[in-house]
Parts: structure tokens; C-alpha cells; sequence
């Protein structure tokens, strides 16, 4: 098995694993990453969810990894940008919330308040409908190119 492929099926149980740690909602996500009771293990699970989905998409498409057409090529920088924005979920929502375990009250500043929940909350969903979509989209046009 070639490189590929191997970074493929990593990423791919990954997110299967995070998917299914986050669907059932095991209680891993709660625990205490250290023992600060302030970090739990869930932050870190998601964060591996939000940069592997992406990385699955990557690895198992070629044609997003070596785009041919300006699509493609469109395409692929998209998915780039999600897998960045993945790594940098945590510093980003870090400064959102001002915590790790991503816990927003009702204060007025931005920091921590109902507002940088708003931005956390659509920038988290945007990496993984981003990158759904990104798939999506590259699927359709796969049709439109059987059709022609």
C-alpha cells in the first residue's frame, strides 16, 4: 500500500471514530484532558474531526490533490482553506471563547459573550459543511462530465 492510501485510511478512521464519539456522546468528550478540569478531552477529539474530514477528502480525491481542471483547481484551494482553517479551530475558537472547553456566557464584551458564540459556532460548521460540500460539488461535476 503506497503512502497515499495509508494517509488516506488514517484520516478516514479518524473521522469515523470522531464522528461516532460525537454522535454518541461518549463520555470521553467531558473527561479531563489534564488534571485542570478546565481542558476536556472532547476539545481535543473534535479537533482532531475538524482537520481529519478534511484530510479524508484530500487523500481520497486526486483530483483535489492534483487538480487537471479550473474546477478542480477551484475546488482544491477550497478544501486547502478548510484544512487550514481546521488547525486552526482551537487557536481560533481559544480566542473566541477565552477557554478551551469553548464555554460562552451572556457577558457584553465580545470575548466569551453571545456573539463570538455566533462566529464560533459558524465557523466550526463551516469546516464540515465546507468540506462536504467541497466533495459534493466535485461529485456533481464528475456526472456533468459523464453526460457531456
Amino acid at each position: 500500500m503506497n503512502r497515499r492510501k495509508t494517509y488516506f485510511y488514517i484520516a478516514l478512521i479518524l473521522t469515523l471514530t470522531v464522528v461516532i464519539l460525537l454522535i454518541t456522546g461518549s463520555s470521553l468528550l467531558t473527561r479531563a484532558l489534564v488534571n485542570s478540569k478546565s481542558i476536556p478531552f472532547g476539545t481535543f477529539i473534535t479537533w482532531t474531526g475538524m482537520i481529519s474530514l478534511p484530510l479524508t477528502i484530500y487523500w481520497g480525491i486526486k483530483d483535489l490533490r492534483k487538480p487537471s481542471g479550473k474546477l478542480n483547481r477551484i475546488l482544491s484551494v477550497f478544501l486547502k482553506i478548510i484544512i487550514i482553517s481546521g488547525i486552526l479551530w482551537v487557536p481560533i475558537s481559544y480566542l473566541l471563547a477565552g477557554n478551551l472547553s469553548f464555554s460562552f456566557s451572556e457577558k457584553e464584551t465580545f470575548q466569551g459573550g453571545q456573539v463570538a458564540m455566533r462566529w464560533f459556532w459558524w465557523f466550526s460548521y463551516g469546516i464540515g459543511v465546507g468540506a462536504l460540500l467541497t466533495s459534493i460539488l466535485y461529485w456533481i461535476s464528475l456526472l456533468f462530465k459523464k453526460i457531456k
